[in-house]
């Protein structure tokens, strides 16, 4: 695990699109995982800066949607497609062969897990995983006591999960499910990039690189991974008894 510590937001967010172009650099497609929330978006600008000032071609990358919101997809407002749509799909042109999203509104939600795993295996794993950190310890929506061994499937959201993502909706949903690729598929990626910012994650940042490994706080369950890189910025690391992380 390597834990890198950042005065801002803004210079996470560039260090960690860097790190990730670098690392794609030699593979002709790579397959990367794509989360949606606060966390990742300063990385998806700096991508499609780069793009537009023709510095990056990502025309051969492929994107997997790390989770959806059941009974949601791209058409609705707020959905996890309908974020990374606005934020890297579209400003980046990416055709819609070279993407895997899960399709909450599907009548059959086993199809879609099957279907991710399958997209996976067909083109070679996962080169690099982009994850943000819920503040009950989730990856993706791999909610607490989620066993080491999932895989992908349809997950029952805790009642905070449900509440921190209302603000993702203009007016108020009922959330209770999300389908999501499961810890064991993301312990399967070759790289994963976990991306933390502000006061109110340092608690959770502490108990999942401090405390047990356990799956009560799923995110300590990455520290398994040797590919894990943490991005955190002051505010995220403020409780960290040792700030071990190199600073940048």
């Amino acid at each position: 695990m390597k834990t890198f510590i950042f005065d801002s937001f803004a210079a996470l967010s560039v260090q960690a699109a860097e790190d990730l172009i670098t690392l794609t650099a030699a593979k002709e497609h790579p397959l990367v995982c794509v989360a949606s929330g606060d966390s990742p978006a300063g990385l998806y600008k700096h991508i499609v800066d780069k793009v537009r000032r023709k510095e990056l071609d990502t025309s051969g990358w492929l994107f997997l949607g790390l989770d959806e919101w059941q009974g949601m997809n791209g058409n609705d407002e707020g959905s996890c497609r309908f974020h990374i749509d606005r934020e890297l799909f579209v400003p980046l042109g990416v055709e819609d062969r070279n993407i895997f999203f899960f399709d909450g509104r599907a009548t059959d939600p086993a199809a879609e897990c099957s279907a991710a795993e399958s997209f996976i295996r067909d083109h070679g794993g996962i080169s690099v995983a982009i994850l943000g950190l819920g503040l009950n310890g989730h990856v993706g929506m791999n909610e607490p006591n989620t066993p080491v061994s999932s895989r992908t499937h349809v997950a029952q959201l805790e009642a905070i999960t449900a509440q921190t993502g209302q603000k993702y909706f203009s007016k108020a949903q009922k959330l209770e499910k999300g389908i999501t690729l499961g810890l064991a598929t993301l312990l399967e990626s070759s790289i994963l990039f976990l991306l933390v910012s502000g006061k109110k994650k340092a608690g959770i940042v502490q108990k999942a690189f401090e405390g047990e490994l356990s799956e009560a706080i799923p995110a300590s369950l990455l520290r398994r991974h040797p590919g894990l890189r943490v991005y955190l910025d002051e505010d995220a690391a403020s409780l960290l008894a040792s700030s071990q992380g190199a600073r940048r």
